[in-house]
């Protein structure tokens, strides 16, 4: 947590939980904007609606904005996308989910546990956000039932909680109220809870195709940022997930993304950098990943996945004239022990182990 300039540890109230909730977050990033003089760069109530080249072979960039039923045209040297990936959620698809007569919802619209009071609760998913609500609301919801989508996964009772279970992926789901799980088991449940992620979307980004959303693949991007038809002038930062530091990734992107257009670091050719972004796409060809994990830099059963992940950190220090420092790396190392020994359900109970402080 934290930018390279600005560490989470600088805010003014800290909470020594090791996880901090979200309002100490936003509190962070207020004291951030405000701290380096961002709230006057920044255009609130302002609605993007078309990015595009000003012409064929025009470097320039039209970026048309409304506010308060107003528009204006604006042309850039210049656009860097940063507007994230949580909004669009991305629901699971199974037969018989259009007439299965319970209630569904989306983790993004999960707020309190309350209205899950004796509820037999199917929780779709097996990621942090999965994980972290089946918790809270387990305490009042009768039962609560855990669906993976890793084929791995077979039917079991859970040590943390009485009233949870886990469940390989939903086979399908009928009019009577029940669920099927690929595992042969079943129930009949009150709420689907779909913890499935989001779905990336560009509706005012127009390339005439260059770059493309397919099942969640934002491309061709080199590096995840840039698309190399259309680099350094078009830019994306945040894209990946699955980093474990979020804001030092999006931060060395950010960082990186400047050099380049500063003249400070340099590009490869377009053609060198098609040519990686399709080694990359080949390797997940190969372990069999995905497309919509395009983005992920964890991959579930892929013994490279920890080194892609600091790899790609290292590799984005190295552009910036930074790097990774040691006792992040010892940290990151420290928590990944912890969670091959504990189990991912108890991520939260990990503090800064006494190797990363020595």
């Amino acid at each position: 947590m934290g930018f390279s300039n600005y560490p989470f540890a600088t805010r003014k109230n800290p909470d020594p939980a090791t996880f901090p909730g979200h309002e100490e977050v936003l509190e962070f990033l207020d004291e951030f904007t405000t701290d380096l003089g961002l709230t006057e760069l920044i255009r609130l109530e302002s609605e993007v609606v078309r990015v595009e080249r000003v012409g064929p072979g025009n470097d320039e960039w039209v970026v048309e904005s409304r506010r308060s039923q107003l528009s204006s045209c604006e042309v850039f040297d210049a656009v860097v996308v940063c507007s994230g990936h949580h909004t669009l959620s991305r629901l699971a698809d199974f037969p018989g989910m259009e007439k299965w007569p319970g209630k569904q919802m989306h983790s993004h619209n999960y707020r309190v546990p309350e209205p899950f009071q004796d509820q037999i609760v199917v929780v779709i998913g097996d990621a942090a956000s999965a994980r972290d609500i089946s918790l809270e609301i387990s305490n009042l919801a009768k039962e609560v039932h855990l669906s993976s989508r890793s084929i791995n996964v077979k039917f079991s009772k859970l040590n943390c909680k009485d009233n949870m279970w886990q469940h390989s992926k939903i086979d399908h789901a009928n009019e009577n109220g029940e669920v099927i799980f690929q595992d042969g088991e079943s129930v009949h449940a009150d709420i689907i809870l779909h913890c499935t992620g989001y779905k990336y979307n560009f509706p005012f980004l127009k390339t005439d195709g260059i770059v493309t959303v397919d099942d969640n693949r934002v491309g061709p991007l080199y590096k995840h940022v840039f698309p190399p038809h259309l680099a350094p002038n078009l830019s994306f930062v945040g894209l990946p997930y699955n980093s474990g530091v979020v804001f030092m990734m999006i931060d060395l992107q950010a960082k990186w993304v400047a050099h380049v257009l500063s003249g400070k670091a340099n590009l490869p050719s377009e053609e060198e950098m098609m040519a990686e972004v399709r080694e990359y796409y080949g390797f997940l060809d190969e372990k069999g990943i995905p497309k919509h994990h395009t983005h992920s830099l964890f991959h579930k059963n892929v013994t490279t996945n920890i080194k892609y992940k600091l790899d790609y950190l290292d590799w984005l220090a190295r552009q910036v004239g930074l790097g990774v420092d040691e006792q992040t790396r010892l940290v990151q190392d420290d928590y990944l022990k912890f969670i091959a020994e504990k189990g991912g359900w108890n991520y939260r109970d990990w503090e800064i182990g006494n190797e990363a402080q020595s």
